[in-house]
């Protein structure tokens, strides 16, 4: 994470540094936008069960997945820096619910644990490459957050921050109508939980990894 924020620093010092370019092969792509997106996000956790009794841990590898469609809304601004090249500065909100299950025996559904992921917040800078008059290929840096809550006798971890990384286009047409096409993955921070005590013992705990591979599709308008 903080060498990703370090990156996100230096190109944000060179914007300042360049916004008084201006660049007519660029100009195409330039200037504040706002789209819409529908993406396809695959999530998956490698994660382990604990638990504790009489002095004896037993741990479980519990592989955890599902897939979700997730809609969402961007705005975001395209400085130009060369005849070229842009750097594209933006935020994306994600509404969606992701839900990984981990289930226990049939004879033991009191153990249960659900985690849902939703509501991911994204803050990017996108080092642009101009292609043509119409089209451009971008590469994605960003930190996500997202929303964790749970079903299931345990505490809520609290919420996720990660590292995103992400290749795309982007095609602007004269009317300044864009589509972007974009995929890539996000790894996210542990996630931590144990047992209240009611069903699931204190001793038992729950960890996991999460990460999220996505392809998304994106209309919006250059203003």
């Amino acid at each position: 994470m903080n060498k990703l924020k370090t990156i996100i620093v230096a190109v944000c010092s060179l914007v300042l540094v360049n916004t008084g370019t201006a660049i007519a092969d660029s100009a195409n792509f330039a200037g504040p936008y706002v789209g819409v997106s529908v993406s396809g996000y695959g999530m998956a956790m490698e994660g382990i069960s604990s638990t504790t009794s009489g002095g004896v841990t037993e741990t479980d590898e519990v592989p955890l997945g599902a897939t979700t469609p997730v809609a969402g809304v961007e705005l975001g601004y395209a400085i130009p820096l060369g005849s070229a090249f842009l750097i594209d500065i933006g935020g994306q909100f994600l509404e969606g619910e992701g839900e990984l299950a981990h289930i226990g025996d049939d004879s033991d559904t009191l153990r249960n644990v659900t985690f849902k992921i939703s509501d991911l917040m994204t803050g990017y800078i996108a080092p642009t490459l101009v292609l043509s008059d119409t089209s451009s290929l971008y590469i994605k840096a960003a930190v996500t957050e997202a929303s964790v809550s749970v079903t299931g006798d345990v505490n809520n971890p609290g919420d996720l921050d990660g590292e995103t990384w992400a290749i795309g286009t982007r095609t602007v047409l004269d009317s300044g109508i864009f589509i972007r096409t974009e995929a890539g993955y996000t790894n996210f921070s542990s996630l931590k939980t144990k047992g209240k005590g009611t069903t699931i013992a204190t001793t038992s705990t729950y960890t996991a990894d999460p990460t999220i591979a996505y392809g998304s599709v994106s209309l919006g308008f250059r203003f």
